[in-house]
């Protein structure tokens, strides 16, 4: 039996662990990169580590997430990432450069090569043919470290392609149809890898937007074949040197087949207020909008910004419309400069953005009130925009610029002949936004800048052996990390400060939970399905870390969340049978006996609600390393004995 193109990569990269299907594996990563927003942390991670000097082939430290610089935090944050960045051997890409996913994919990216991020939409190499997956902070520096990165070796779902896409029907298309078909949550423990004559219609750029948003499934990430459309890429950046081909073997099995004909796709919007309630536009065209926001790691590519720029030349956006536009790096803002789409562009009347993340992480451009926002981005969770009830769509590039036209939600296959858009022969290449770290030998001359707004990793302490507090918080299904811990202008600035950022934990369902916590010094969050989806943020577990929380009960988890939690030594606990979820309310005081032999022998655990009499099995499923990090305490820890 052959191998898929997953199983060729993990192959080759697993150093600990049996590659068996379920187990737990071990991965030598090659390749890291940071965004601001957890950057801070994650370099205060890598220095308590006392390593000197990362281990990777390459790391790459961005500056995309919080470039309002509406006070000296996210100044500071800067300044500090970028000269740990320099003293430790990690390429700095500064504020302009360019959003990460996008830059990396650009310059950095490697067929065949392994890659975490401390950003769940790292998966955006896939489309380049890499094994790259989003992370918490603390497991990317790990890796930078020298250590490993475990994964529980996935389910491989097999997507095939055939045809191809219709005239302005759109790689955004493609995806949403994906999550029409598995869900937010059905990717869970699962490699997307796509296959089929159809791939090979489709340009790199088209095949980042499918894997860049597969992170919304669930997934552990997304994978694209590297073949001679890979290589015309990397040799238009000047990198064909790093090309390889990369692909399944002709008789590998998978676990689950998708067929998708491309040539039968239609233009899709994906619905308030999750990414998998898609329609086709058809189906609600003619919807009044306000506002539209066309950028993202998702849509902001050389080629969408051509796309957009041809469907706006010549014409004005409605005045019923704001149109606000982020190139996704500055090699594509100086490209559409040259070629004149940005002449196209401005004249239509857009609002031309810096090249980094902006709205979609909910750093300006909130829409109005009860606002219908079409976004070319990936997540529209509600509140995530920055306004609570904003109605958030998310879109292709061509639905949104000429919705932004017409003033309503058009199908753009109602514009007449779509001309043929091709990529160039070779892009603009100018890394001047891109320093160097020092030599070796140089370190030590390195002054590492610290604000006063960077505080500490929170301390860990080892686990107890028996847990006896209050339910602190009790939420729904699908609850995500935008719930947890939000972002937007306000709370991004305070990533580096945990005991700040705190007070704004869960807020979002309850106003009065970080006081609640923090009064009740140690307690337990009860959750459903598919808890902690969304975001890499571990703030999502270093904030309730803080506040006291020692136990998570859910329904399900999100994989990187889970992940995180574990890192912060808080038990990841399931419902052995859901229905219990409803023998706890908030306030309960709740009581969990013999932890540490349970956890050790991995035996299911017993809470006693003392509040109503009841007892309620749970799991906490955990390898061999993952018992020893939670008894530990959390990873930084376990870690630092273990890589020295």
């Amino acid at each position: 039996m052959g191998l898929t193109l997953t199983e060729k990569i993990l192959k080759a990269h697993v150093i600990d662990g049996e590659f068996i299907k379920g187990s737990e594996i071990g991965l030598r990563i090659d390749q890291t990169l940071t965004q601001d927003a957890t950057g801070t942390m994650a370099y205060l991670e890598f220095e308590a580590m006392e390593i000197p000097r990362v281990k990777t082939e390459r790391s790459v430290a961005y500056i995309d997430h919080n470039t309002l610089q509406s006070g000296f935090e996210n100044a500071d944050d800067h300044r500090f990432i970028g000269s740990v960045a320099k003293k430790h051997g990690i390429y700095y890409s500064r504020p302009g450069n360019g959003i990460c996913h996008q830059v990396h994919l650009e310059r950095f990216g490697i067929p065949g090569k392994t890659l975490i991020g401390s950003d769940s939409h790292t998966p955006t190499g896939g489309g380049l043919g890499m094994i790259a997956i989003g992370a918490g902070g603390l497991d990317v520096a790990v890796a930078m470290g020298g250590g490993a990165y475990y994964i529980t070796y996935p389910k491989i779902v097999k997507v095939n392609l055939t045809g191809k896409l219709q005239p302005w029907v759109a790689a955004k298309d493609v995806i949403l149809k994906v999550l029409q078909i598995m869900t937010v949550k059905g990717g869970v423990g699962k490699i997307i890898e796509y296959t089929g004559e159809g791939v090979k219609t489709l340009s790199v750029p088209e095949r980042a937007t499918i894997t860049n948003m597969g992170a919304e499934l669930g997934a552990t990430t997304s994978i694209f074949p590297s073949d001679e459309i890979t290589r015309s890429f990397l040799k238009a950046q000047g990198r064909e040197d790093v090309w390889s081909e990369q692909k399944a073997d002709d008789d590998a099995e998978y676990d689950e087949i998708i067929e998708i004909n491309l040539s039968e796709l239609e233009p899709m919007v994906a619905c308030p207020h999750s990414p998998d309630n898609v329609k086709n536009v058809a189906e609600i065209a003619g919807m009044k909008i306000d506002q539209v926001c066309i950028g993202s790691c998702t849509n902001s590519s050389l080629l969408d910004m051509m796309k957009v720029a041809h469907i706006l030349k010549g014409k004005t956006v409605n005045p019923d419309v704001s149109l606000s536009i982020a190139p996704g790096s500055k090699q594509v803002l100086n490209m559409i400069s040259m070629n004149g789409c940005l002449s196209d562009i401005i004249s239509a009347g857009a609002r031309i953005l810096e090249s980094a993340c902006g709205p979609c992480i909910g750093m300006g451009q909130s829409p109005n009130s009860k606002g219908v926002s079409l976004r070319t981005f990936n997540r529209n969770f509600e509140g995530r925009s920055g306004t609570k009830d904003g109605q958030i769509y998310l879109v292709s590039p061509e639905v949104a610029a000429i919705s932004a036209i017409t003033g309503c939600l058009t199908d753009p296959r109602t514009i007449g002949e779509m001309p043929e858009f091709k990529l160039p022969e070779q892009f603009d290449i100018n890394d001047n936004m891109v320093t160097l770290p020092v030599d070796v030998d140089n370190m030590n001359e390195v002054d590492i800048l610290r604000g006063p707004n960077i505080k500490p990793f929170p301390a860990t302490t080892p686990l107890v052996d028996a847990i006896d507090c209050k339910c602190s918080l009790k939420v729904g299904d699908n609850i995500t990390t935008d719930h947890i811990m939000p972002a937007g202008a306000k709370i991004l600035p305070l990533r580096s400060n945990i005991p700040e950022i705190s007070k704004y934990c869960f807020t979002v369902c309850d106003e009065a939970f970080p006081e609640r916590a923090k009064s009740l010094g140690k307690s337990i969050i009860v959750g459903g399905v598919n808890y902690g989806q969304g975001s890499s943020r571990e703030h999502a577990a270093l904030a309730p870390l803080h506040l006291g929380v020692k136990a998570v009960l859910v329904k399900s988890f999100a994989r990187i969340h889970r992940s995180n939690l574990i890192n912060a030594g808080i038990l990841p606990l399931t419902f052995v049978n859901e229905n219990d979820y409803d023998m706890i309310n908030e306030g309960d005081d709740l009581v969990i006996s013999g932890v540490i032999d349970d956890i050790k022998n991995g035996n299911n655990l017993i809470i006693k609600n003392n509040t109503n009499g009841k007892e309620i099995e749970v799991n906490c499923e955990l390898s061999g390393r993952a018992k020893d990090i939670i008894i530990a305490g959390g990873l930084l820890n376990y870690t630092k004995e273990n890589l020295k």
